[in-house]
C-alpha cells in the first residue's frame, strides 16, 4: 500500500484507533507507538550487473513496556505521515512497518480493514527473489520460502 492510499483510508476512519496485525495474523500490541517515519532508499545491484533502487516510506513500531494506555488514531498517523513530507519525497512510495519483535522485520502493508472498533491494517511478509533470473538461468519464482528445508 502506498502513501496516497494509506493517507486516505486514515481521512476516511477519523478517531479510529489503528491496530497492526502481523503476517501471521497477531497483532503487535495495542500501545505501540511509530517512533520513525522515514524515506528509505536501497541502491544495490542485482547478480545479473544491473544497478537497481528501491524506496519506501518505513514506519517503525515499537512497544514501551512503561505505557500500557497508548493508542494510536487514525488522525495521529495521518499526522505523522504528513510530518514525514520533509524527508520522504513522494506519497507514491509504498509504506513499510519496521517492528522489534525478538528480531527486527520489515513487512509491507496489504490490506486496510474497518471493524466496529478499529482500522486494521494487514501486514504482509517481505520475500528475497532473484531479480536476473534470464542471466542466472533459472525460472519462474516459487511461493514457498524454503524455511526449515536442509537445502544448502
Amino acid at each position: 500500500m502506498n502513501i496516497r492510499t494509506l493517507e486516505a483510508s486514515l481521512r476516511q476512519n477519523p478517531g479510529r484507533q489503528v491496530r497492526l496485525v502481523l503476517p501471521d495474523g497477531d497483532p503487535i500490541p495495542a500501545e505501540y507507538h511509530i517512533t520513525e517515519a522515514g524515506h528509505v532508499m536501497k541502491r544495490f545491484i542485482d547478480c545479473g550487473g544491473t544497478i537497481r533502487t528501491q524506496e519506501s516510506c518505513l514506519l517503525q513500531a515499537w512497544v514501551s513496556e512503561q505505557d500500557q494506555t497508548h493508542r494510536l488514531t487514525s488522525d495521529k498517523l495521518a499526522g505523522i505521515l504528513a510530518k514525514s513530507r520533509v524527508v520522504v519525497p513522494s506519497e507514491d512510495l509504498e509504506v513499510e512497518v519496521e517492528y522489534d519483535c525478538c528480531v527486527v522485520g520489515q513487512y509491507t502493508i496489504e490490506a486496510a480493514t474497518v471493524t466496529p472498533a478499529e482500522l486494521r491494517l494487514t501486514l504482509g511478509n517481505k520475500k528475497t527473489d532473484c531479480l536476473a533470473r534470464e542471466q542466472c538461468g533459472i525460472g519462474e519464482s516459487t511461493a514457498g520460502c524454503g524455511c526449515g528445508s536442509d537445502g544448502d
